[in-house]
């Protein structure tokens, strides 16, 4: 069965043959279109360079007080350029608070929740999706209102079975924790797709003898890709922005992650801006950087659905 099957790339190369290139006069109609752009196409592009100003701004704004010193920044305001640059903010934060371990500890945390988050997505919508279990709508519903309840709710209950448990103040806390809130939202959406998923495909699989376990680990998993390097991009992010469950069950500041180190810059009644706004800055690349290592495989997985 898998023998007749051709890739979407290969016939195109196969029956691509010279009359589909385009000719001198088609390829200068098409260039005279592109310049033609109607007004509407001018306001369009206005409007999303106006967009995309407004939501760089509180990225400037960090950007330009990040490299100022105290004195600076009282003296000229927060919009003005700095006289100089100055990298002391970067150096008290980064001395303060350890911030190597504070990354590590983030990462720690972060990728393990994303992993183990996707994997347990993953087997729970094969079962809701492929599986066609009883009751699996009503399911997928307690799911869901499950993962809509706010954290603040959650606070007590989650501590007190925690504590119970000699977890808290432990770092495997957090990870149970969100592996268990991403994993809801991931069954939701993997659930869906693999509703979607072509009988014809799983048929043909059973009649050759294939087993539950092979039809998902060689039917079901390579054609998902793309959607679970999405949901791993986005639950990485997700987690290494989480602050308020974090905060609540990691007290040793040894194994506190980046958030809760910046938070900790910040008094009842004081707080450095210089310094502060460097954290941030710096606290930002580690997720962008991953961001970008993962772009290309983000934008496949998201466009992966809108090609038949």
């Amino acid at each position: 069965m898998t023998s007749t099957l051709v890739s979407a790339e290969q016939d195109y190369e196969y029956n691509s043959p010279d009359q589909h290139k385009l000719t001198p006069k088609e390829l200068k109609e098409i260039a005279h279109v592109k310049k033609n752009r109607t007004a509407g196409d001018w306001v369009a592009l206005a409007l999303l360079i106006v967009g995309a100003l407004i939501m760089m701004f509180p990225f400037i704004v960090l950007l330009l007080n990040a490299f100022k010193t105290p004195a600076d920044y009282n003296a000229s305001g927060p919009l003005a350029w700095p006289k100089e640059l100055s990298f002391a903010g970067l150096s008290t934060f980064w001395q303060r608070v350890n911030f190597p371990e504070k990354v590590w500890n983030s990462i720690w945390t972060s990728g393990l929740v994303a992993v183990l988050a996707v994997v347990l997505s993953m087997f729970n919508a094969f079962a809701l999706g492929i599986g066609r279990v009883k009751g699996r709508k009503w399911i997928t519903l307690l799911i869901m209102l499950a993962n809509m309840l706010p954290q603040e709710a959650m606070l007590y209950p989650l501590y007190t079975m925690f504590k119970g448990m000699g977890l808290y103040n432990n770092p495997w806390a957090i990870v149970i924790i969100f592996t268990v809130i991403q994993s809801a939202f991931g069954t939701y959406l993997l659930s869906s797709v693999f509703g979607t998923f072509p009988k014809s495909i799983l048929e043909a699989a059973t009649i050759d003898g294939a087993s539950r376990w092979r039809i998902f680990k060689d039917v079901v998993f390579p054609i998902s890709k793309p959607t679970l390097s999405v949901l791993l991009v986005f639950f990485f992010i997700w987690t290494w922005n989480e602050y308020m469950i974090p905060l609540a069950f990691l007290v040793d500041n040894s194994s506190q992650t980046v958030p809760i180190a910046i938070s900790s810059l910040t008094g009842d009644r004081l707080m450095d801006v210089t310094t502060t706004a460097s954290a941030s800055l710096i606290s930002i690349v580690p997720t962008l950087i991953f961001f970008l290592i993962f772009q290309r495989t983000l934008s496949r997985g998201i466009t992966a659905g809108a090609v038949k």
